[in-house]
């Protein structure tokens, strides 16, 4: 399964006003495992940041000034993207932000260019709920060092939030006893195999036994008959 953990950063917060794409940040997760095949592009939005926005990212007019506007890397990033399940913090707004950039260079929405759409910010409410879940503190939550976050920027956050998902999603691991084949954890590990010679099976003893057929007989009282246990056996 490919899945890509995205975040940008904007000159603002509305892109209805005018509000621009200035970074691009992915990283790769194919069947769990970071592959290290991002993509990261810084852009010249043609515009000066918001004061508060560049006190977030600090990516000044004039370090983005020669920078490749955003359709010069629509189709670059188009590709990348293609088909992927996409991993997003707060998914409405870097989605909408995506959403303007591709109708500028009359290309089809952000949606139509991937699979489904992951918002950890929805999953961590449900999750956590009452509690700070942003970025920041879901990586004090997960034991997710971010102590080198001075500021924001698109691929350090991708790359902190594809490791809060995969801690968010980790499941219990399971043994199995099909012995056909390696079986894997949530993380794409193999699991070590238990063979049916190697359990130990322990038989009930006469006073257990006694106590079992106590159980079953009030069983059957109830149903009146046979209960499902005592069919169990028979078969």
């Amino acid at each position: 399964m490919r899945q890509i953990v995205l975040d940008t950063e904007t000159t603002g917060l509305n892109p209805r006003s005018g509000d621009r794409i200035i970074e691009i940040g992915c990283v790769e997760l194919v069947n769990r495992r970071l592959t290290g095949n991002n993509f990261h592009h810084y852009i010249n939005p043609e515009r000066d940041s918001e004061e508060g926005a560049l006190a977030v990212h600090g990516l000044t007019t004039e370090f983005l000034s020669d920078k490749p506007k955003f359709a010069e890397i629509a189709n670059e990033f188009r590709d990348y993207i293609s088909g992927a399940e996409v991993i997003i913090h707060n998914a409405p707004f870097d989605v909408g932000f995506l959403d303007a950039e591709f109708k500028r260079v009359n290309t089809p929405s952000f949606k139509e260019h991937v699979g489904d759409i992951v918002d950890t910010l929805v999953q961590a409410k449900e999750m956590h709920p009452g509690k700070r879940n942003s970025l920041d503190a879901l990586c004090d939550r997960y034991g997710i060092s971010n102590a080198h976050r001075a500021l924001h920027g698109a691929l350090l956050d991708a790359e902190l939030l594809a490791e809060v998902y995969l801690a968010m999603t980790r499941g219990q691991n399971s043994l199995t006893m099909d012995l056909g084949g390696p079986e894997v954890d949530s993380d794409g590990l193999a699991l070590e195999m238990v063979a049916i010679a190697d359990v130990l099976l322990q038989p009930a003893t006469e006073e257990e036994l006694a106590e079992h057929e106590v159980v079953m007989k009030s069983l059957d009282k109830e149903v009146r008959g046979q209960c499902l246990w005592r069919k169990a056996e028979a078969n």
